[in-house]
């Protein structure tokens, strides 16, 4: 992956047990404009908390960021401790503080343990020449199975520009901007309000758009930061280079959210949920996270098990306009139910043998208007119940 300016650390600071890096660091090397969307849970960690607020700079130059402790429900101490650890790296890299974003994931409610952190940072600041964004992608992982990265690379003015992303998370996914975080970085010379505007349009559309369990977590965050080292054209709207350049954060936004429902905690299914005929795309969308969210539902794809009806239940209780003498329902492409009335049991057999497949979608049609929407999800198994039950031991 060729993209200008930027180094990658990470480090074992023994944060929530010994034995894996858990620290790192993205730095640029020259200033960035960033912009972040974080969650909107009402109880947000400390990070998220000191992060918000910097980043209304706009600008942003490193990102500490780390595993094992979420660094939330730790009250004043832990504020202290994010303030203390990004200043401590800010003086290393001879930067402000407020140049420097903080992130964490982890187990709620253990206070970070500062000492171990502040032995590991000289090495992690020392290592920077020589780390790679996998390194990144490792040390954020928690219940992760796999580390999730994506890169495309695109063109303005015929110079040559890279968009990368890593992401975490597993469980505790369902986004409104889960325990989800993601970092993307792009040597692009791009316009700051146009920027701002395309990443939030992309995070709608992509982790916006995901939901594992339909839980929320205190410390969402997806940041960008973009330092315009590929010294190409400045990228702006309503332009084909803008319109190339939104695509492009697009489609990396969305394979790594796709990544993310994949890897969902004992997950066997990766889902597709298009609602149609709505009467609006924020009724589709609402329909749908209905659908996705619904633990009956997401059971029945682990159980292969075509019970149509719960979806069709799901959908009425979802606050969407809905007539049920309208609906259609298909697995891939076997209609379940048209009109409101079941197929009959030929559909539940060729149902049945899609719901077996690991990947298929279900499309459900409202038939009340041109409202649509797509959101991803996967199935809810006993591994699930499993992984959670003992998540701090």
């Amino acid at each position: 992956m060729d993209i200008k300016g930027f180094q990658f650390s990470a480090v074992e600071a023994a944060i929530k047990k010994p034995g894996r890096k858990d620290l790192a660091l993205i730095f640029t090397e020259v200033p960035a404009v960033a912009c972040a969307v974080f969650t909107v849970n009402k109880v947000k960690a400390a990070p998220v908390l000191l992060s918000e607020e910097r980043i209304k700079t706009g600008t942003a130059q490193a990102l500490l960021v780390n595993s094992g402790n979420a660094n939330a429900c730790t009250g004043e101490q832990g504020l202290l401790v994010a303030k203390e650890t990004s200043h401590l790296v800010a003086a290393e890299l001879v930067i402000s503080d407020e140049a420097v974003q903080v992130s964490s994931t982890g187990v709620i409610g253990v206070q970070m343990p500062l000492d171990r952190i502040k032995a590991a940072l000289p090495g992690l600041v020392e290592g920077l020449p020589s780390g790679t964004l996998d390194d990144i992608a490792q040390a954020i992982m928690t219940t992760d199975t796999f580390p999730k990265m994506e890169a495309r690379s695109g063109e303005a003015g015929g110079v040559g520009y890279t968009v990368a992303g890593i992401a975490k998370g597993s469980g505790m996914i369902m986004p409104n901007m889960a325990t989800m975080l993601s970092f993307i970085i792009t040597d692009a010379n791009v316009e700051p309000v146009f920027l701002r505007q395309v990443f939030r349009r992309a995070v709608d559309t992509s982790f916006n758009a995901i939901t594992v369990d339909g839980d929320m977590s205190t410390n969402d965050t997806c940041l960008i930061m973009a330092n315009g080292m590929a010294c190409n054209p400045l990228i702006i709207s309503a332009t084909p280079e803008g319109d190339a350049f939104e695509a492009l954060l697009r489609d990396v936004l969305l394979s790594l959210a796709k990544q993310i429902v994949k890897d969902g905690e004992g997950a066997t299914k990766f889902v597709e949920i298009r609602v149609t005929g709505a009467s609006s795309d924020s009724d589709a969308k609402r329909a749908a996270m209905s659908i996705a969210n619904s633990s009956l539902v997401k059971t029945a794809f682990f159980g292969q098990d075509a019970n149509w009806g719960r979806i069709f239940a799901a959908v009425g209780y979802s606050g969407a306009a809905v007539d049920q003498s309208r609906l259609s329902l298909r697995f891939d492409d076997v209609f379940m139910a048209q009109n409101g009335i079941f197929a009959g049991g030929d559909a539940e057999a060729r149902g049945t043998e899609v719901l077996k497949k690991a990947e298929f979608t279900v499309t459900v049609e409202l038939g009340l208007g041109s409202g649509a929407a797509t959101v991803y999800t996967s199935d809810l198994s006993h591994e699930y119940v499993s992984i959670n039950a003992d998540y701090r031991t």
